[in-house]
């Protein structure tokens, strides 16, 4: 179990740390390509979002690492769960349904974290 954890809970906060880097850092010109729906969220919320995702990644990673309060690790996906939720709320909302395909491949990762989580940690 442990090794599991370690190699989803690996992948997982490599793809929020570059998404999450991302919506914290660039231009809503420069995401609009990849992530058509910032045209109608406020840059703030998505700044937001992108901080959430990269403190989900580091939530996922340190604290089980460091051995300090490794249940943090379970929020953190916890968290990241609830993005996605909202995400696909976006999404469907705009019509974009072909779209939640990441986004429940996302939400089911993060689900599987949490149950390895919860039997290992």
């Amino acid at each position: 179990m442990e090794i599991s954890y370690w190699i989803v809970a690996a992948l997982l906060a490599a793809f929020y740390l570059y998404a999450g880097g991302k919506k914290a850092a660039q231009s809503q010109d420069r995401l609009r390509p990849m992530m058509g729906w910032v045209d109608t969220v406020p840059m703030p919320l998505v700044r937001l979002i992108g901080v959430l995702e990269v403190l989900g990644a580091v939530g996922l990673i340190l604290p089980p690492l460091s051995g300090i309060a490794p249940w943090v690790a379970i929020g953190a996906a916890i968290g990241l769960v609830l993005i996605q939720v909202g995400g696909i709320a976006v999404h469907v909302s705009r019509g974009e349904a072909r779209l939640i395909w990441l986004n429940v491949v996302l939400l089911a990762t993060a689900a599987a974290l949490i149950w390895l989580g919860t039997t290992w940690l």
